[in-house]
């Protein structure tokens, strides 16, 4: 029997639609910040930027060249951060080189009450205080929780398995689980013997960006799969999970198409989020 596909584009809507009202009394402005040209970067910025249209956010999109220097890059932040017709922004990852390294630094810089990708340390520590204190957080694993929450797949006391622990998703979205209730086990790329980590997933959730990562057999009967890797091959965008899982789970997110536009809604939701708390702090 096939697994139930949770698609990422209704609840996306159901967020979308949630959001306009508030959009239209608080008038918040988002900007999106790119340096460089690469071509998934432009695709995934097209993506949140017709989302924003979509509302009647108002948005920016702020095209820096590929070579800006450090101290430019720094300048832009500080002028975003004092500019209080700018409720958010985002620095779309990834970066070229000469930013790449000192990437921490830049998060560092961003207004906390304007980080509405969620990836400052102040963002970050909220989240492991409590659902409650979950004010601005990374926006895959948000919207992985409100895809779940969509669904009505209750995570309380299931054992869930993450696969991969960058600062962006994997261990975000453990956290977020561990909020609500489940067990939690986070695999990385020193894990020893991955698939007796898998086999105990009741829900799994992938976010390496390797195709063909988690085959059928390192899964155990009526998981459920959360794919958030996303490859580009010669035959499309691809997984971490193969698509032979959908036999063996009981609900699995297609690639693409699944958390992909739950993201995007999470990010103009803490945009309007942000300008809530602005108000307030004001």
């Amino acid at each position: 029997m096939s697994a139930r596909i949770l698609s990422g584009t209704e609840p996306a809507e159901a967020i979308l639609a949630s959001l306009q009202k508030d959009v239209a009394e608080l008038d918040p402005k988002l900007v999106i910040v790119q340096v460089g040209d690469d071509p998934a970067s432009a695709s995934y910025i097209r993506k949140k930027l017709e989302s924003a249209e979509k509302i009647g956010m108002r948005h920016e999109h702020l095209h820096l060249r590929d070579n800006i220097t450090q101290s430019e890059m720094f300048a832009h932040i500080k002028t975003l951060n004092e500019d209080d017709d700018v409720t958010g922004y985002i620095i779309q990852l990834p970066l070229p080189d000469q930013l790449a390294g000192i990437q921490p630094q830049l998060f560092r810089e961003i207004d906390p009450y304007k980080d509405v990708d969620g990836f400052t340390a102040y963002n970050i520590g909220k989240m492991f205080l409590s659902a409650e204190f979950e004010h601005l957080p990374p926006a895959t694993p948000a919207g992985v929780i409100a895809l779940l929450d969509y669904y009505n797949i209750d995570v309380k006391g299931k054992h869930s398995v993450v696969v991969g622990a960058s600062n962006i998703v994997g261990k975000p979205i453990a956290v977020m689980l561990l909020n609500r209730g489940a067990t939690v086990t986070i695999c990385h790329e020193f894990t020893n013997d991955l698939a007796h980590h898998t086999k105990q997933a009741d829900i799994l959730i992938s976010a390496v960006g390797k195709p063909g990562l988690i085959s059928g057999d390192m899964l155990k009967q009526g998981v459920v799969i959360i794919d958030i890797g996303l490859t580009q091959t010669i035959d499309g965008l691809k997984g971490d999970v193969e698509v032979a899982a959908q036999e063996i789970a009981s609900a699995i997110t297609p690639v693409p198409g699944g958390v992909g536009p739950m993201t995007v809604a999470s990010l103009l939701k803490n945009c309007v989020t942000a300008k809530k708390r602005q108000n307030q702090k004001g």
